[in-house]
């Protein structure tokens, strides 16, 4: 039978080059200079590290426009709220998100459903599995899909006749 995965991944190197387009700019910026500001990408976050609040801003507005230019969704990443230190140090991590967790895969699963469209939806771990009699159908589905808002960036793999 016909069918696709319905998956939420993060383009790794994409995220890699981004920051390193940042720390780039970080370094040849005049209003960093001399200042203990960094960006370092760990495997699930990127943390921001800089010497005052409006400094915290600044870098994470430039590690923001960086990751959009090089088309990764903000659904993808999740800006937390900057920590200010009685010193005036500022830290701040950006989390990335990847897989579709369980409450987002079940409103998928029940949009699916909804559409009327005669193709079953199934949750295996972080994706969905999608199977049809019809390679139409499927299509109609991921049409669907794409036209639907959902809080998770969705990428369809796996198209199987």
């Amino acid at each position: 039978m016909p069918s696709f995965d319905v998956v939420s991944r993060i383009n790794s190197m994409e995220i890699e080059n981004a920051v390193n387009q940042a720390q780039k700019e970080l370094a040849t910026r005049f209003d960093f200079k001399g200042s203990n500001a960094e960006i370092v990408l760990e495997k699930t976050e990127i943390k921001l590290r800089a010497a005052a609040a409006f400094q915290m801003q600044q870098l994470s507005e430039l590690v923001q426009a960086k990751l959009n230019k090089r088309n990764i969704s903000p659904k993808q990443y999740e800006v937390e709220e900057a920590e200010l230190s009685p010193l005036g140090h500022a830290r701040q991590s950006i989390k990335l998100k990847a897989g579709i967790d369980g409450t987002n895969a079940k409103a998928i699963a029940l949009f699916i459903r909804q559409t009327g469209i005669k193709v079953t939806a199934a949750i295996q771990g972080d994706e969905l599995r999608v199977t049809g009699k019809n390679r139409d159908d499927l299509q109609a589905v991921i049409a669907a899909l794409r036209q639907e808002d959902f809080p998770v960036a969705l990428a369809f793999v796996n198209f199987r006749d």
